[in-house]
């Protein structure tokens, strides 16, 4: 058994993805010119004998040169898609897998009953995208526990990509099942798939060094992958014989080995028998080992390199070997908003893990985060042992939560503990920087979860105790606005919040709050009022020197000749503005040199008009004007007689009545 190499029976092209290879070259055999929308399947190798076979990859219906016939392959399109294919009469050959032809089926007949669709799969594949296109209404995607955890409907009918992990799929069913009503499920997932994943986790759990060959870019490897790692620590994906790890001892030691469902037999004959060959010829000595690696990069090292070139796109770095290595930008660092500039400078010596070795042209690819995060990833796990605080930054928005990047590992936090207020959209928090516990750590899939809620309440409290401790009327605070209501604005004050009522937040009539304040303003406030045993607590922000009548006071003295502006009338006079928030009275009797039966008779709301101060009353706050003071002496004597003759008259007839 030391020497053993197992090949799962069920490694390698289910009936799909067989029917449409096959189907392909049968076609090509018989002359046939051909066009696949998209790669036929995820496998590299036989997507480039297609190409080397004169195969064309178009992107649309609309790319289908003339005369060319155009495959569709085993993931299927949308309804869309087809539709467009048939109105331009290109001759067709659907190789979609019947198991997903019948789950296109499946959501047309559900979403024209006018039921919800939601399918559990990877959102950006191209399976589930082309399942998406045959639903009569928007479905909804959901690929993981947390995000099903998010998710509450009713009149629901549930599909499976067919490549799904079965055991992810039955713990999301089990959560779905109690948070939705009216809930129907198909089970889609393909029983070849189900059957290798099953195969796959009884070999892997009974060998020391398991093989999982296929695509990167294929789904179902990838799970393949997570299932095999889960039991076997020594679990590689690779996708042909010649990323086998050459630094491994392969001796004494059981060998497992299983493929996707795009990997053709051919691709897992090499590897089986590239490993017979290591084991037959035996394994080098650490000694020649060691010498070997300082002959030669490998993939998985971690070297020094100096930087001899940095631009928007990537980072030149000199290894010491006929190669330069090459950093993209996307491997400096988990920040998309971070430039290469920013990280690295020329001349600056730097560690790097080299992730692909060369042929001898271009250069090696190297990964700075991928160091970051092996050296992060200590700091977490003892983070969650410690429940000690970390500090990263919100870097994107996603289904159900946040991705904060700490110490270069990206952490999942759910929407519910994003935050101690509810926030409807999650995108407000990106680029924040943030403080976060670490509450669950998924080391097989590498995946950790965290809570910036249990940081935030944990200082809240610490925030209301010491405000308690010291809170006291007229004492003044720097708060930032929280929310507004109609009556005022809650003002945070230092973990914890007070009411500036609207009746404190300007000497001014106002309709609403937000005509002085908006959220996420700095208010200068003061404690009018406190009670401790309801916690509530009432601000102040209104001052007196911002107090109109206080700046009237230092303005305004009685005699003085002043412009005010007409702002409303009433039947015994007119009132004027002297400044924003003082008006004065110019009684009716005051405002012409005859007598008037109503003030806008000779005056006009917005007139500005001069006036003379008569009488001030400060407490009262009553400002007394007159226009008539300032005409003529003469004329004023003559309006005077004519004025007293008329209330004589008035008397005479009032006495006669």
């Amino acid at each position: 058994m030391n020497n053993q190499i197992t090949v799962v029976k069920s490694a390698g092209f289910c009936f799909g993805v067989q029917k449409a290879v096959s189907g392909v070259y049968d076609l090509l055999e018989k002359g046939e010119k051909l066009a696949i929308l998209g790669e036929l399947i995820h496998n590299p190798t036989v997507n480039a004998d297609l190409k080397a076979r004169g195969v064309l990859t178009v992107e649309s219906p609309e790319d289908c040169p003339k005369g060319v016939s155009l495959v569709i392959r085993t993931h299927g399109v949308s309804r869309r898609v087809q539709d467009a294919a048939d109105a331009l009469g290109l001759h067709i050959i659907d190789l979609t897998c019947p198991f997903v032809k019948k789950i296109h089926n499946i959501v047309a007949e559900q979403s024209a009953q006018g039921r919800q669709i939601l399918i559990i799969g990877d959102e950006k594949h191209p399976e589930v995208r082309g399942i998406m296109g045959w639903c009569a209404d928007t479905p909804e995607v959901i690929s993981s526990v947390e995000e099903a955890q998010q998710y509450a409907s009713s009149n629901v009918s549930v599909v499976c990509q067919t490549t799904f992990n079965q055991s992810n799929y039955e713990n999301i069913v089990t959560i779905l099942k109690k948070n939705c009503n009216d809930i129907y499920f198909f089970d889609t997932i393909c029983n070849a798939t189900q059957v290798r994943q099953e195969e796959a986790a009884e070999i892997s759990a009974k060998s020391d060094i398991m093989f999982v060959i296929g695509g990167k870019s294929s789904s179902n490897t990838r799970k393949l992958y997570e299932i095999c790692a889960k039991h076997c620590a020594h679990t590689y994906h690779i996708e042909n014989f010649e990323d086998i790890p050459q630094d491994i001892n392969y001796k004494n030691k059981k060998i497992g080995i299983t493929a996707g469902a795009s990997t053709p037999s051919g691709s897992i004959e090499e590897v089986k028998r590239h490993m017979e060959e290591i084991k037959t010829n035996g394994e080098v000595s650490f000694e020649e080992a060691l010498e070997e690696t300082l002959k030669t990069l490998n993939t998985g090292d971690v070297v020094e390199g100096v930087v001899v070139d940095v631009t928007p796109t990537e980072v030149i770095v000199d290894l010491g070997f006929k190669s330069d290595g090459i950093i993209p930008a996307s491997e400096l660092t988990e920040d998309p908003d971070v430039k290469p500039a920013d990280v690295v400078k020329v001349g600056e010596t730097i560690e790097v893990f080299v992730v692909g070795v060369n042929d001898g042209e271009g250069k090696t690819l190297l990964s700075k985060k991928k160091l970051d995060a092996i050296a992060g990833w200590k700091k977490i796990e003892d983070a969650l042992e410690n429940e000690t605080i970390l500090a990263g930054k919100v870097v994107q928005a996603v289904n159900g939560g946040i991705i904060v990047l700490v110490e270069g590992t990206r952490i999942f936090v759910p929407a519910r503990q994003a935050s101690d207020r509810f926030t409807p959209d999650l995108n407000v928090f990106v680029n924040q920087n943030v403080e976060l516990r670490i509450t669950e750590i998924n080391t097989r899939r590498r995946r950790v979860t965290g809570s910036i809620l249990s940081v935030l309440k944990e200082k809240k409290k610490a925030l209301e105790e010491a405000f308690w401790g010291s809170a006291e009327v007229g004492k003044q605070y720097t708060g930032i606005v929280k929310s507004i209501m109609p009556f005022g604005a809650f003002v945070d004050i230092g973990g914890v919040d007070g009411l500036v009522h609207i009746s404190e937040l300007s000497w001014n009539r106002i309709k609403d709050p937000s005509e002085v304040v908006a959220v996420g303003d700095s208010l200068e406030v003061y404690i009018k009022d406190i009670n401790a045993e309801t916690k509530k607590i009432s601000l102040g922000y209104k001052k007196d020197e911002d107090n109109p009548w206080t700046i009237a006071k230092s303005k305004f003295n009685e005699g003085d000749v002043v412009s005010a502006k007409v702002v409303r009338f009433m039947n015994f006079g007119a009132f004027v503005e002297l400044i924003e928030g003082v008006d004065g009275l110019i009684h009716i009797s005051q405002i012409a040199n005859k007598r008037i039966e109503k003030p806008e008779s000779e005056l006009k709301i917005g007139q500005i008009v001069e006036a003379k101060i008569t009488k001030i009353d400060w407490e009262a706050k009553r400002i007394s004007l007159s226009i008539r003071e300032l005409l003529e002496p003469e004329v004023v004597e003559e309006a005077a007689e004519e004025a007293a003759e008329a209330a004589a008259e008035e008397a005479v007839e009032a006495v006669e009545e």
